[in-house]
């Protein structure tokens, strides 16, 4: 069985997710020219890869039609509390990001978290008769939220298009919807809520545990997370080398920063990058020198966590 690997099929999401693999040196090959909608993945054989939107893939992996997949965390979560019974993130990957957020009237002076919208919905209730409404396509999301707060005088109404512009329209007192600056908000006079950020999300490279899985899925898929999980240890990590010496001081030292994380190489050590300076002025104070700096394209470890975790929940 091939493995089934749905990406978005346009807009910023899919150049992002494209650049990723290419970044790891996995290139898709779109198959039928620019429009295609089924392509190769060049460097994991046995896999085919679905173009779908966002949404769709969302729903295709909560269905078991694909075996993995990219798209955002509120899409996913959009599916249920019980999300993660059939849905695994694998990665979360760093860029698609955006907040979902509970947003008033900035007229709403005496609003500021999701206590005061309480207070006021009972009172608008009281007053109109008339349970406050939300404007949002996130309905899975705003009831569990609104629920954990205890915000129960209100009604939801779907929205289908600018979610944003509902309050100024007349069509809902308040909005939940996605955002990245907070700039369209603002610009249709609203505001965030304190306490209301329900999700911070960004795109997920996702398992579906409802998919068909066999061991040629499985082997394509190991093969594909431990590339992912390769480089992105590589970004994070830096490779330093010195003379040695092989005296006690160089040991004691070396000793000292593997004890603080770094990884021994035959040639010097791996560390965090964000370490690099401080291990590189620990070496030279020992009189190692000169400590020079690299960095690895690929740090393939012996253990993929990501894909263990896979196999547990899928066998």
């Amino acid at each position: 069985m091939s493995l089934i690997i749905a990406i978005p099929s346009k807009g910023r999401l899919k150049e992002q997710v494209e650049g990723w693999l290419a970044d790891s040196g996995l290139k898709l090959e779109v198959t039928g020219g620019a429009r295609g909608y089924v392509a190769s993945l060049k460097g994991v054989p046995g896999a085919q890869v679905r173009l779908l939107s966002a949404a769709d893939i969302a729903d295709a992996l909560d269905a078991g039609e694909v075996h993995l997949g990219v798209t955002g965390e509120d899409l996913l979560r959009e599916r249920g509390e019980d999300l993660d019974s059939r849905v695994l993130l694998l990665r979360a990957l760093g860029f698609g990001r955006a907040d979902l957020v509970v947003a008033a009237p900035k007229s709403w002076l005496d609003v500021e978290n999701m206590a005061d919208l309480e207070e006021v919905a009972h009172e608008h209730l009281s007053r109109t008769g008339r349970r406050m409404r939300v404007a949002t396509k996130y309905l899975a999301q705003t009831r569990a939220f609104f629920a954990r707060h205890g915000v129960a005088d209100y009604r939801i109404v779907e929205s289908g298009g600018a979610t944003e512009g509902a309050p100024a329209t007349g069509a809902a007192e308040l909005v939940v919807d996605i955002t990245t600056t907070g700039a369209t908000l603002q610009a249709n006079g609203l505001k965030v809520l304190g306490d209301g950020v329900m999700l911070k999300s960004q795109a997920q490279l996702a398992a579906s545990l409802r998919a068909a899985w066999d061991a040629d899925a499985l082997t394509a898929a190991e093969r594909l997370l431990r590339i992912v999980e390769a480089r992105a240890a590589a970004l994070k990590s830096a490779t330093l080398a010195w003379p040695a010496r092989g005296d006690a001081a160089e040991a004691a030292v070396v000793e000292g920063l593997v004890a603080a994380g770094a990884s021994r190489r035959p040639n010097g050590l791996l560390v965090d990058s964000t370490q690099v300076a401080d291990s590189a002025l620990a070496l030279s104070a020992a009189g190692l020198g000169p400590v020079t700096v690299s960095k690895p394209d690929f740090v393939f470890d012996v253990r993929c966590l990501p894909f263990r975790r896979l196999e547990e929940r899928v066998f």
